[in-house]
């Protein structure tokens, strides 16, 4: 997943945010995701594509983000300790949510 690192100008709020696309690979807390952005770049000396992954801790308000959904990111004042992203958008849903919202949750009763 390519990073969107440019700053972006939002009408309205007279500041300048940057905002970044990644996975989310967590949902623990609450209000709370936890997205991976990866960027590519060349290395210096070699010229050689290297990945390099960085987590960011991002404020989901209505708790909408589920494990593995891509997303958007912009930055915004201290939320928390390590919170300073709010979630923007879903761009693209998980396959992964839908099947787990599919499946009928049936509990198992054991033989007396």
């Amino acid at each position: 997943m390519a990073a969107t690192t440019e700053a972006v100008h939002a009408p309205g709020t007279g500041a300048r945010r940057n905002e970044k696309v990644g996975n989310v690979v967590s949902t623990k807390m609450q209000k709370t995701i936890v997205v991976e952005v990866e960027m590519r770049k060349a290395h210096a000396k070699y010229k050689r594509i290297v990945r390099s992954t960085k987590k960011f801790y991002a404020h989901d308000e209505q708790s909408s983000a589920r494990m593995g959904d891509v997303v958007r990111i912009r930055e915004t004042r201290p939320l928390s300790k390590l919170k300073r992203w709010s979630l923007e958008e879903i761009v693209r849903r998980s396959a992964l949510g839908q099947i787990e919202d599919a499946e009928p949750k049936t509990e198992i009763k054991a033989a007396s």
